[in-house]
């Protein structure tokens, strides 16, 4: 027990006299008056997005939420679970993968590999992300599942994992399928995660040209060639699903993605995607309100080693705002009224919620920062009478 009766008796007097003066806070809200941002570039696309990396806070959007055919977009996921494997230690980037006679026969784009050769996982990541090839993406899928279709199963599980609630996959590299989806808005958290969690990976993405066996092809992603601060993610084309593509670029400490889906022209997924980002990067800028594993509030503990807990965020907690309208960004926290020990670092007990003027535009669960154990039993009998005080007056 690292702190005395006295603390706890100071504690119960606070209780009592808080509760006999029945102090609250009252005030008048400011009204806070925003400045009007002129509407997103109207683009000839089916679908698209336009978001914020850190916050994750939507600038545009049209359509995003409904269900369109993602084509090659498809080895995002692809190279989601594939990273994941890597990560886990399943599989390593040196091992190396036979190829199949499926994987060498699947029609469209190709890393031009042969059946029956031995190549690389780090070979075939970059056929998969630079090149777009079907028969590496193919062949990965086949050497962590069995089978595609078995790694389509997982590539479902780990949609539903991520929240992506407009997706469905029936394959690895994106070929036709009525049963084959993605939305804008998916493809977005979805490339938000990559980032995240694979920067090591995600380096990829931003590779000019691949050569194997060769044969050397260059990164259809042509808005880097042109936008030096666009540093991914991947295009996507069938008949069917038009041309699509992922671009996300960052201009100073802010990191903007934009989806395009369903373009009719080659061009006009590279126009579309340049408009987008140019008008997130004139009109908003994003703002760190506070970092992962920093104490925001301190709250009473009841029964541990220690009499307070500190609460954080586990991640950095952003938001993204019109230029020059920060002054207008306030936030509310929410904590449960009574939190007893044992206390497990990462354990939730409230929210931490943003608002821009009056709309909210972001929230967060506030975790526990540290580990706390329960107290002696006389810390815990003590503090059980307090409770019992608390529990008459509140």
């Amino acid at each position: 027990m690292s702190y005395s009766i006295p603390v706890r008796l100071f504690r119960l007097l606070a209780i009592l006299m808080f509760t006999w003066l029945m102090l609250g806070g009252a005030g008048a809200q400011a009204q806070t008056e925003t400045q009007a941002i002129p509407p997103p570039p109207q683009v000839p696309v089916r679908g698209y997005i336009l978001v914020d990396y850190q916050s994750g806070n939507i600038l545009a959007e049209m359509n995003s939420g409904e269900r369109m055919e993602p084509a090659s977009i498809t080895k995002l996921m692809t190279g989601y679970i594939i990273y994941k494997a890597l990560k886990s230690g399943k599989i390593t980037l040196n091992d190396q993968v036979t190829i199949s006679e499926k994987a060498w026969r699947t029609q469209g784009s190709k890393m031009f590999v042969k059946v029956g050769s031995q190549v690389s996982v780090d070979d075939l990541l970059m056929g998969m992300v630079v090149q777009s090839g079907n028969d590496a993406t193919v062949a990965l899928a086949e050497y962590v599942a069995g089978s595609e279709e078995t790694f389509a199963s997982l590539m479902n599980q780990e949609a539903e994992r991520l929240g992506l609630t407009s997706s469905h996959f029936v394959n690895a590299s994106g070929m036709p399928d009525p049963n084959h989806y993605m939305s804008a808005r998916d493809i977005a958290l979805l490339t938000r995660a990559i980032i995240r969690e694979f920067p090591e990976q995600y380096v990829r993405y931003s590779v000019r040209s691949f050569k194997y066996n060769n044969i050397e092809q260059q990164n259809r992603n042509r808005l880097m060639l042109t936008d030096p601060t666009v540093d991914g993610v991947k295009t996507g084309h069938t008949e069917s699903a038009g041309y699509c593509l992922v671009s996300s670029a960052k201009r100073g400490d802010t990191r903007l993605i934009s989806v395009v889906l369903g373009a009719q022209k080659e061009r006009e997924r590279f126009q579309a995607s340049q408009a987008l980002l140019n008008y997130g990067f004139s009109f908003f800028e994003s703002h760190k309100l506070y970092d992962a594993d920093t104490p925001i509030v301190t709250e009473p503990l009841w029964k541990g080693e220690e009499s307070e807990l500190p609460l954080g965020v586990a991640q950095g907690l952003y938001v993204t705002v019109p230029k020059g309208q920060a002054q207008h960004v306030s936030t509310v926290t929410s904590v449960q009224p009574t939190i007893v020990a044992p206390i497990q670092k990462g354990q939730p007990f409230g929210e931490i919620v943003v608002r821009f003027g009056e709309q909210e535009v972001g929230k967060a669960p506030l975790v526990a920062l540290k580990d706390v154990p329960e107290s002696g039993w006389f810390g815990r009998m003590i503090d059980s009478i307090l409770l019992f005080f608390y529990s008459l007056f509140h």
